[in-house]
C-alpha cells in the first residue's frame, strides 16, 4: 500500500485520481482549504487523512502545515489544484497575476519544498498537472498560461535537483477536460460547452496511474494528453 498527498481531490481530475487510488486501497492524505471541505473530503474518502491549508496563500503553507501531522514517508505528490481566469492582457490587472501565480505555482513550489524530506524517504514520485496552455499560451489566458510554463520549469528543476535521491518528476499536459474549471472558461468565453467533445477526468487519471505505475528504471517526465474525438 502505498501512500499519496493529492491537491484540488474535490472535483475533476483530482477527484478522478482519489476514487482511482482509493479503489486500489491506498493511504490517502487530502489537502483542503478549508475544515467544511476537509469533512466533504473524509466522508467520500473515510479511510483518508486530511489537511487544512489556503493554496492561495503559500507564505501561510509552512505555518499551517507544521501544526498538522504530515506522512513520515510519501510515495507520490500530486499537484492537481489550480484556477483559471480569462481576460486581455490590457484588461488583467495585478491582483489577478498575483492569485493565479500563488495557487498554480508558487504553492506548488512550498508544497513541494515542505514535503521533501517525505518524498525522499519513499524515493516517491511528484506529478505536476499542467494543461496544454503550459506549451502553447492562447490569447485570453496570459496569467493561467504563464503560471504553467511556470509550473514546467519548477518540475524541469525538480527532475534534476532530486535525481540523486530517486525521486521521479511527471509533468502531465492534458487538453480540455470536462471539468468545472472548463465549464466556466467555455462561460468566460461565451462559448457552448459540449461535455462529449473533452476528455473525461477519469481518462486523465488512466494516464497518470501508468506513469505512476512504471517501474523504477524509467521515467515518463512529460505527458501530452488531447481529446480523441
Amino acid at each position: 500500500m502505498g501512500v499519496y498527498l493529492i491537491t484540488g481531490a474535490g472535483s475533476g481530475i483530482g477527484a478522478a485520481l482519489a476514487d482511482d487510488l482509493a479503489a486500489r486501497e491506498h493511504e490517502l492524505w487530502l489537502l483542503a482549504r478549508d475544515e467544511a471541505r476537509a469533512r466533504a473530503l473524509r466522508a467520500r474518502y473515510p479511510r483518508s487523512r486530511t489537511l487544512v491549508a489556503d493554496l492561495s496563500a503559500p507564505d501561510e503553507l509552512p505555518g499551517r502545515l507544521e501544526s498538522q501531522e504530515l506522512p513520515e514517508r510519501l510515495d507520490s505528490l500530486l499537484h492537481v489544484a489550480g484556477v483559471a481566469e480569462s481576460g486581455r492582457i490590457g484588461d488583467v490587472g495585478a491582483r489577478t497575476w498575483q492569485d493565479t501565480l500563488a495557487v498554480n505555482l508558487v504553492a506548488p513550489a512550498e508544497l513541494t519544498r515542505l514535503l521533501l524530506p517525505a518524498l525522499r524517504a519513499a524515493r516517491g514520485h511528484v506529478v505536476f498537472m499542467n494543461s496544454g496552455a503550459g506549451v502553447h499560451a492562447p490569447p485570453r489566458l496570459s496569467a493561467y498560461a504563464a503560471s504553467k510554463f511556470g509550473l514546467k520549469a519548477l518540475a524541469e528543476s525538480l527532475r534534476a535537483e532530486e535525481y540523486e535521491h530517486g525521486i521521479r518528476v511527471t509533468t502531465v499536459y492534458p487538453g480540455e477536460t470536462d471539468t468545472p474549471m472548463q465549464v466556466r472558461l467555455h462561460e468566460q468565453f461565451g462559448l457552448p460547452y459540449q461535455p462529449e467533445a473533452h476528455m473525461s477526468p477519469a481518462s486523465v487519471s488512466a494516464a497518470v496511474l501508468t506513469a505512476l505505475d512504471l517501474p523504477r528504471d524509467a521515467t515518463m517526465s512529460d505527458l501530452m494528453l488531447r481529446p480523441g474525438r
